[in-house]
């Protein structure tokens, strides 16, 4: 890699679909924060921009230390995000019926945020190192499966259950890519679908309650259902063009609960309509596929690995969020990423761009294969 003399040069070297993206849907958050809000900076608009502008800086670092750092203590990280996992179930404190967070300083952390990275990163360094041909033994797989299952567990029980499903679908996604044969693949499948009964056990009422009001939100209209009820008539209502930009009602009136995090989507589909709705995704997809595409350029399967989880991350934040919202499955509590508000998020989020931009720029950085 040539010698970087300033930050300009530095920017050069980054790839610019993705920086226009993320700057793109950032731009768009604080937007709809402030239209949340009534037109007003204060308490979401201003706090976002800061948590963009750290997310920033810690981005364009990340993706100048060199991939060999990354690789060399992949198992350090996932260990500390395990740890930080363990607090939680020891020392976290509880917030909206769940044991999700930690105190650091005057900040509230969310640990199962950074696991993730955690976990991208921990998978990417086994399957670089693990040979070919002992992909599908039982214990070659097992190992990465304990991986995904350990924190995937620790997670559902805080419960956060659309978290645990992210870390386990990405988790998994990278296992197939690394060379998982497909009869691995069917009879894992057969084996969840059978086990549907068993989980429905396994569920928290509050959880059952979520499956039931997605199959028939108006049994519970002004309970349960509402902010399904609510969020599909917003979006309804928004048409093909939207009610303008802060004109939408259910939004501005606050007919429409968790507007800022969760159901921030149908603001947007609110205020523009299909057309901005469509454009939004546009973006997001747009973001996925650079993803794919830097995984599938890079030269070692470490920077592979690392793209490619970063791109399901996204993709299965915003296929989730937004079926949520348009009542298409259970809501799950999952945010839309670099436009939801939420600290532990976007920060997060932008640590996971920065590992993407991290893998560009190392593109061609080949590293050493075995154990």
């Amino acid at each position: 890699m040539k010698k970087v003399r300033n930050l300009s040069d530095m920017i050069h070297q980054l790839n610019p679909v993705v920086l226009a993206l993320v700057c793109a849907l950032s731009l768009v958050g604080v937007l709809m924060m402030f239209s949340a809000a009534g037109g007003h900076l204060e308490p979401w608009a201003s706090r976002q921009m800061i948590r963009f502008a750290v997310g920033f800086v810690l981005m364009i670092i990340i993706a100048f230390i060199p991939i060999q750092f990354w690789q060399r203590y992949a198992y350090f990280i996932y260990a500390g995000g395990v740890g930080m996992l363990l607090v939680v179930e020891v020392a976290g404190f509880i917030g909206m019926g769940a044991q999700r967070w930690v105190q650091v300083g005057s900040v509230n952390l969310q640990p199962s945020e950074l696991m993730k990275l955690g976990l991208i990163l921990a998978l990417a360094r086994y399957y670089h190192f693990a040979p070919p041909e002992n992909v599908n033994r039982p214990l070659w797989l097992l190992i990465p499966l304990l991986m995904i299952g350990v924190p995937a567990a620790l997670i559902l029980h805080q419960p956060n259950l659309g978290t645990a499903t992210v870390l386990t679908l990405m988790g998994l996604s990278i296992v197939f890519i690394s060379g998982l044969s497909w009869r691995y693949i069917v009879p894992v499948v057969l084996a969840g679908l059978a086990s549907l009964p068993v989980l429905w056990n396994l569920l928290h009422d509050y959880q059952k309650q979520r499956v039931l009001t997605f199959l028939d939100p108006e049994q519970d209209p002004l309970g349960a259902g509402y902010n399904i009820i609510q969020s599909t008539i917003a979006i309804g209502s928004g048409g093909f063009f939207g009610k303008g930009y802060m004109d939408g009602s259910q939004g501005q009136l606050d007919f429409l609960p968790e507007k800022q995090t969760d159901f921030i989507f149908t603001m947007i589909s609110e205020e523009f309509g299909f057309v901005g709705s469509l454009l939004v995704l546009a973006m997001y997809f747009g973001l996925v596929w650079m993803a794919l595409a830097i995984g599938n350029r890079a030269r070692s399967h470490f920077a592979s690995c690392v793209a490619v989880g970063i791109g399901v991350v996204l993709f299965l934040h915003v296929t989730i969020n937004t079926a949520m919202v348009m009542g298409m499955v259970p809501v799950v509590g999952l945010p839309l990423p670099l436009i939801s508000y939420g600290g532990s998020m976007q920060i997060a989020m932008m640590l996971g761009i920065g590992l993407l931009l991290n893998a560009y720029v190392h593109r061609d950085t080949p590293l050493r294969r075995g154990v």
